[in-house]
């Protein structure tokens, strides 16, 4: 049986392959090239059009994880066409200047101060606007911390939205009850850049693409109403003040008539690049969905137990999910939700030769450390255990970066400069394949 060429001899290299591949493939610069292709900005009617601009101004502004990226393609798109811009992205994101942008790095996710100060920058650019002008808006992931104008003390929102991150709210939960305590999300930056007319170039990051939660939706009309954010705070239990609350009773606007928006990418374009080079690699693959949505710990053992339903077959299978899932906080260690899947995930594959599964967060970055996510086979049980680490209390304790580090299961990228959700793969190799081509030294995940 002739192996693929393409095939590593490493099924980790196989791993970062695809990795590096797929995540190349959903960078920002060309979607955004791609929206503004063929596009001028009639300054003079503030709409996008064919002709030739001429009055008025054309201003930028950027937010979300992806925020300097995005900004960085537009400005080289459109030159000294912008006049102003302000971009607000996470800290170590700004890779180096933009011409006539203000560039800020900010806290997520929760917001701080820095969050705040970039964002009354924007809304102070887009003030005194009329018709004529034109606020080119450039939104990503992410969006919900770092753009940021709280209408409550700015502890009281960090305290709220580490409540909503700790009790496992879903990220379109999390955005019902942050919109109502903010001045620019639920379509309210929008109404600010009023009568100007906003051109949104949006990159997903929510399952199925809900324009009014992606960032919380700061330009688009907000589908959520106060019954639902009502039903979410007693659903966890939130502990919000009495000016909080009165917040929740607030009607966000349904309808704007200044808004075109336009989505540029998704994590349906990150499973189909992964599905592509699982392919050229060799393995035969299973797209199992782009809307994966549960537990970390309970995907990761899903997973797992795919991989032992699939041994044995004389085929090399590589399954494919995409989503974002949600962690439980019960400990106090680092977490990050992709490196609770991949932990969880090598107790089930615990002794399977090659068999290798991945979880990475396509922003480079998963909960409050410096991973992307993390990486597990076979073998890491075995080599936790010989270091009297226990995956069941680890993952209790919410620790699997620690773990992960000690078997070398990290999965390091450093910010990528796109977030369109997560990708998670399980790869398994022909049993005959792997016996030619598997590694004598013994050591870390293979």
């Amino acid at each position: 049986m002739k192996m693929n060429p393409k095939m590593n001899k490493d099924i980790r290299e196989d791993a970062r392959v695809i990795i590096d591949g797929a995540l190349s493939r959903v960078m920002p610069d060309a979607a955004v090239a791609a929206a503004l292709a063929g596009r001028t900005f009639d300054r003079t009617s503030g709409k996008v059009s064919g002709k030739t601009p001429d009055k008025g101004k054309l201003l930028l502004v950027a937010a979300g994880k992806a925020a300097w990226q995005m900004a960085k393609a537009a400005s080289d798109a459109l030159g000294d066409r912008i006049s102003g811009g302000v971009c607000v992205t996470k800290y170590d994101h700004v890779k180096g200047e933009i011409p006539n942008v203000t560039c800020f790095e900010a806290g997520h996710p929760v917001p701080d101060e820095n969050s705040f100060r970039g964002t009354q920058a924007a809304i102070d650019l887009v003030s005194g606007l009329t018709e004529k002008d034109t606020v080119l808006f450039l939104l990503s992931g992410g969006g919900s911390a770092l753009f940021e104008k709280p209408l409550i003390p700015g502890e009281e929102l960090a305290d709220i939205t580490k409540q909503l991150l700790a009790c496992g709210a879903d990220i379109t939960e999390m955005n019902t009850v942050r919109k109502r305590l903010s001045a620019v999300k639920g379509g309210r930056f929008a109404k600010l850049c009023e009568p100007a007319h906003v051109f949104s170039i949006v990159l997903s990051d929510i399952l199925g693409d809900p324009l009014d939660m992606i960032a919380s939706g700061p330009a688009y009309p907000d589908a959520s109403t106060c019954a639902d954010a009502r039903r979410i705070i007693e659903k966890y239990g939130l502990r919000l003040s009495v000016d909080a609350l009165a917040l929740m009773e607030v009607e966000t606007p349904k309808e704007l008539t200044n808004v075109e928006t336009v989505i540029t990418g998704s994590v349906r374009n990150l499973c189909a690049a992964a599905e592509e080079i699982c392919r050229d690699l060799g393995y035969e693959t299973i797209y199992l969905t782009d809307r994966l949505a549960c537990e970390a710990r309970e995907a990761g053992a899903f997973l797992a137990a795919i991989a032992r339903s699939h041994q044995n077959t004389g085929r090399s299978l590589a399954f494919i999910a995409g989503g974002e899932t949600v962690v439980h906080l019960t400990g106090h260690g680092k977490g990050g939700r992709n490196q609770e899947l991949a932990l969880a995930a090598a107790e089930g594959i615990a002794g399977l030769p090659g068999t290798l599964i991945f979880s990475v967060g396509s922003d480079g970055t998963d909960g409050p450390t410096d991973a992307a996510g993390g990486i597990c086979n076979g073998e890491t049980k075995r080599i936790l255990a010989e270091k009297g680490i226990d995956i069941y209390e680890t993952l209790r304790d919410n620790n699997a970066y620690a773990a992960l580090k000690e078997a070398g299961g990290l999965v390091v990228t450093g910010p990528t400069g796109t977030n369109v959700n997560d990708l998670a793969v399980l790869l398994i190799r022909d049993r005959i394949k792997w016996a030619e081509l598997r590694p004598r030294r013994a050591g870390g995940p293979e």
